[in-house]
């Protein structure tokens, strides 16, 4: 099964089993080592990288960002 064949079947799960599949997701990152974590964040942050190389201009300023999010915790 691929990726995108799991991720079609999870979205087909009720509310509840989403809910229960998400939680179980997040556990499984808690899990990570160190070394895992900072691996995930350097490719991570490669791809957003590759992104805006691909699509110049695409980004947000900073402080629009924080503006937004802070506006969306009140």
């Amino acid at each position: 099964m691929t990726r995108e064949e799991l991720e079609a079947q999870a979205l087909k799960l009720d509310p509840k089993g989403r809910a229960r599949l998400a939680g179980k997701l997040l556990k499984s990152l808690e899990d990570l080592s160190e070394e895992e974590n900072a691996q995930l964040w350097a490719e991570e942050a490669e791809r957003r990288d590759a992104d805006l190389d691909a699509h110049p201009g695409s980004g947000r300023p900073a402080d629009e960002v924080l503006r937004d999010a802070r506006s969306r915790l009140k």
